[in-house]
């Protein structure tokens, strides 16, 4: 886990970045962060439409199948 002022509180996650299946609802989204639920304080994933929209969050558990790591998954800056 991250610590610091800047951190808050996120988790590392391979997947970060990538499109991800929401198990719990069926849903696909590009999973933007661990991080812990501001209700419960366990750790959530944060999900975003691919195409832009409301983020929302599921159980860690119910993150799956993501999407092959392609040269446009973690693109570099530029020169």
């Amino acid at each position: 886990m991250s610590s610091g002022p800047d951190s808050l509180l996120h988790h590392a996650h391979p997947w970060i970045g990538r499109t991800v299946e929401d198990t719990a609802t069926g849903r696909r989204g590009v999973l933007r962060a661990v991080a812990p639920d501001p209700e419960t304080s366990r750790p959530v994933a944060w999900l975003a439409p691919a195409g832009g929209g409301t983020e929302w969050t599921t159980a860690l558990g119910a993150v799956a199948n993501p999407a092959p790591i392609t040269p446009d998954t973690h693109p570099r800056p530029a020169p």
